[in-house]
């Protein structure tokens, strides 16, 4: 099993950061393959709304159609579908 953890905080040794990477290391002691993604290492601008993502048939349906610092992360926690 692989877990990812993000951080979304700006700080890497703080409170947030501490938290996720505890629960990740709680995952590998069971055995999980585990990431820790600090969002503020990548270089994405959030949603535009282009809504490319929620037109039914469209080429972008239930994914982000921006590509950017996000989009290799947001590939790897995406759901089967």
């Amino acid at each position: 099993m692989q877990v990812i953890g993000i951080n979304g905080s700006p700080r890497k040794q703080w409170n947030t950061a501490t938290l996720v990477a505890k629960a990740l290391e709680g995952a590998a002691a069971q055995g999980a393959e585990t990431e820790l993604v600090h969002l503020y290492d990548l270089d994405f601008k959030g949603c535009t709304s282009c809504f490319a993502c929620k037109t039914r048939g469209g080429k972008s349906y239930g994914r982000c159609a921006m590509k950017d610092g996000l989009t290799p992360v947001s590939s790897r926690v995406r759901l089967p579908r």
